[in-house]
């Protein structure tokens, strides 16, 4: 086995999808079926289950992928071991408080892999080359450049009663005690539709704080669904109001876009639909 079979095999494995694999690696789906086929016959064992979807992992797959991603990691720090910081670009990015780490990570790691460009991470309303924000808080002289979209739902206690509906009704928490978000990027609209004024049950300054708080019973948060989804320690239901958020890399319709920049948007459109900017 080769670093290149275990690059692939890694983002197999994380994709759980040979074409989405290919397309974050930038080559066709046959290198990564033949990468994985010549690992597994090396292996001896099966790694990842076929079926309509994608591919599921085996446990052979979870054992092995502790041990290629640490030599993948040493490699990396090996070639950057004697590399200079001098010459490399910066990039300065504005994050919004509220994307989920899964999809953050994805977006930042090809910048912190890169050689070239050295990353400065800065709150969304600081001075910055680019954000990534919700839509709805992009300025009017600023391109955006959709990644993907999102509903809102329910995040409740694993033994909250509530658990036993499949989806809940507005009506549903009319009398639960609530999670409030601080950094709530569609709170006008949920005060539009919230009923008569009442105190929350807990206020959460971050998305973290909130999973936490709900897990640990103090209350249910409405939350985006891929914040939800990144923690295992509590339960997910969908909402009767149909409220979603477009996150997107919102840039400087005034100035052209630098090099590390061009670079980076160019990187997003290729992991992503080829869409219409907007403006």
């Amino acid at each position: 086995m080769d670093i290149r079979e275990l690059r692939y095999f890694a983002a197999v494995f994380a994709e759980r999808n040979l074409t989405a694999a290919a397309r974050r690696c930038f080559i066709s789906q046959p290198s990564i079926s033949a990468a994985i086929t010549n690992l597994e016959a090396e292996l001896g064992t099966t790694l990842f289950i076929r079926h309509k979807k994608g591919v599921a992992p085996t446990e052979a797959a979870g054992q092995f992928h502790a041990v290629a991603r640490r030599i993948l990691d040493e490699a990396d720090a090996a070639k950057n071991l004697f590399r200079k910081q001098a010459g490399k670009q910066t990039l300065t990015l504005a994050l919004m408080r509220t994307l989920d780490v899964a999809r953050t990570i994805a977006i930042l790691k090809p910048l912190t892999a890169s050689p070239d460009v050295a990353l400065r991470l800065v709150g969304a309303n600081e001075a910055a080359d680019a954000r990534i924000i919700s839509r709805n808080i992009a300025r009017a002289d600023e391109h955006f450049m959709p990644l993907w979209t999102e509903r809102y739902v329910a995040a409740l206690p694993p033994s909250h009663p509530l658990t036993l509906k499949e989806r809940l009704k507005t009506s549903d928490l009319a009398s639960v005690p609530m999670i409030d978000r601080c950094y709530c990027e569609r709170s006008d609209f949920f005060a539009k539709r919230a009923r008569p004024k009442r105190e929350p049950a807990a206020i959460a300054e971050s998305e973290d704080w909130a999973m936490a708080l709900v897990a640990a019973g103090v209350g249910i948060a409405i939350v985006p669904e891929g914040v939800a989804r990144g923690a295992s320690d509590v339960a997910v239901r969908p909402i009767d109001v149909d409220v979603k958020r477009e996150v997107g890399l919102a840039y400087s319709g005034k100035r052209p876009p630098s090099d590390v920049l061009q670079g980076f948007i160019a990187g997003l459109r290729r992991k992503r639909p080829v869409r219409r900017q907007a403006k």
